[in-house]
């Protein structure tokens, strides 16, 4: 009877996985808005592209860039995710399957995802510094601080995973 109860409760506990598959459908309609976001201050740069000026436009064009790195987070957080903790994706035969997917681990995906938030600081940090008349010292060094700390944070998580990788 214990090893019946048992045998249950695992059933249960795995079966539990399914419980993240409703996140990571909450994180493909974010990706369709951060898409909606692109779209529109892709057209907001285009209309007005003869009134602003180049430091605007290059702003407009980070903010871009930064969507677009957050839209591929976003990628390695659901698709990564989906297939490490719920379940594999069945597209061995896809012409289009990423190869990234096929070496990935809940290690490496922290390793990536540290990096690419990494990036995305740097990109704030990028804007920060093209507009710095707009911000008070304390917020420059608040926000450098803070990407050190990401950049210190991702070398040693990467530095981690080597090191437990190379023991197995």
């Amino acid at each position: 009877m214990s090893n019946k109860m048992e045998s249950a409760f695992e059933k249960i506990l795995f079966a539990s996985r399914w419980l993240q598959a409703p996140l990571y459908a909450g994180l493909i309609v974010g990706g369709v808005l951060y898409a909606y976001k692109f779209i529109v201050e892709l057209i907001h740069l285009c209309v007005t592209i003869n009134e602003i000026t180049e430091t605007a436009l290059m702003l407009g064009i980070l903010t871009l860039v930064d969507i677009t790195m957050v839209a591929n987070l976003l990628i390695m957080v659901i698709i990564g995710g989906y297939s490490t903790f719920v379940s594999r994706l069945d597209i061995d035969k896809h012409e289009d399957k990423p190869e990234w997917l096929q070496k990935i681990d809940a290690g490496t995906l922290k390793v990536k995802l540290s990096g690419a938030l990494v990036g995305v600081s740097g990109i704030h940090l990028l804007i920060t510094f093209i507009n710095i008349n707009n911000y008070k010292s304390e917020h420059i060094m608040w926000q450098v601080i803070i990407h050190v700390v990401f950049l210190l944070s991702s070398v040693m998580l990467a530095y981690s995973e080597k090191l437990l990788n190379n023991k197995h």
